[in-house]
């Protein structure tokens, strides 16, 4: 379903939408972050990328799995809390982030479905906007497989044509927004299609950036794990863990009990994002750590995202945003090291 939407009637269509929760690009400072809106004369869409993604809303940083104790009696009692999401909508998703999602579903769906985050996202509805201006000078989606106007893992795309939106439904969620706002939108004309075609593919001569050899990197790899090349690679890392927790699709996590010691006992299991960059990620109780240095954890995440996950999934994990590049303390890029796997691989 395509429609055309007059830009000053995007507050009355998300106005029309009362049954959701609406969040969207919010500006603090320099700074972009996805937030509720309670407004939607507030909703600007003119912005680059947030810092964080959408992952925060679909899978929390942190969330409570279970409450645990015992009764007066001394009886353990174990309550499981899932969450309640109320039905929300994300506007402004770039493309690659909305990608990051979908693949996000791979991994907490299929054979093992995690119901905590199947609970939020089956209550999300994606709006994206194509990045037909110039995205961050480090965005190379197109080397992943992506592209500034990727349809992977959205329910409407939104592409900018100055003064209106070209609307484009892709499921049912995306149908449903539209029928709540079905006076305000217009067929498309000719000259709309022909106008979206020019935009979408000269928003793909906007990246600058590409990784050499990138249908190679998965078979390279996987002769490279005892390789030198990752001491080298890795020798400015801080281990902050900044690379993981902007990633969009990076999803380890820990789980810890946090106990109250009072009487009766009175506790819960918290999930909270973890990261392979950090040395007790795959610290053993014996004391022993089958990745004990920098070398071996930056080996992981380049492994997990371009050949394990692959080999898995038939996806790249990496969406190809540069966040990881753009605000990394020591300028570890990962263009880069890939482009070195490729040198010292060959």
């Amino acid at each position: 379903m395509e429609k055309i939407l007059n830009k000053k009637n995007l507050p009355r269509w998300i106005k029309g939408l009362k049954a959701f929760q609406v969040y969207a690009p919010s500006r603090d400072g320099d700074i972009w972050n996805y937030a509720l809106i309670e407004n939607p004369e507030d909703i600007t869409l003119d912005y680059t990328s947030t810092v964080l993604s959408p992952k925060t809303i679909v899978f929390p940083q942190r969330e409570i799995l279970l409450k645990f104790g015992t009764s007066n009696d001394g009886e353990l009692e174990i309550t499981e809390t899932l969450p309640q999401q109320d039905p929300s909508v994300i506007f402004g998703v770039r493309p690659c982030d909305a990608k990051a999602v979908f693949l996000m579903d791979k991994v907490f769906g299929g054979d093992f479905v995690d119901p905590y985050y199947w609970n939020r996202r089956d209550q999300i509805i994606l709006v994206g906007l194509t990045c037909n201006t110039p995205p961050s000078p480090n965005c190379f989606c197109l080397s992943v497989d992506g592209s500034p106007h990727s349809k992977d893992g959205l329910d409407i795309l939104m592409t900018d044509l100055g003064d209106r939106y070209f609307m484009e439904s892709l499921t049912e969620k995306g149908d449903e927004l539209f029928n709540l706002g079905k006076k305000l939108f217009e067929k498309p004309t000719a000259k709309d299609i022909k106008e979206l075609a020019k935009i979408q593919a000269d928003s793909e001569k906007n990246l600058k950036r590409q990784i050499k050899n990138i249908k190679k990197i998965p078979s390279l790899l996987k002769d490279m794990f005892e390789s030198s090349y990752w001491d080298e690679a890795s020798m400015s890392c801080l281990r902050c863990g900044i690379c993981t927790y902007l990633c969009p699709t990076c999803h380890c996590f820990d789980m810890n009990d946090e106990v109250a010691v009072t009487s009766p006992i009175k506790g819960q299991r918290v999930r909270t994002w973890d990261t392979c960059q950090f040395p007790d990620f795959t610290m053993h109780s014996s004391g022993h750590n089958p990745r004990p240095d920098k070398a071996s954890r930056l080996r992981q995440r380049v492994f997990h995202k371009f050949y394990y996950f692959p080999e898995r999934y038939k996806n790249f994990q990496c969406i190809g945003c540069g966040r990881c590049i753009s605000k990394c303390p020591v300028g570890i890029d990962i263009i880069q090291v890939l482009d070195g796997v490729s040198d010292h691989g060959a």
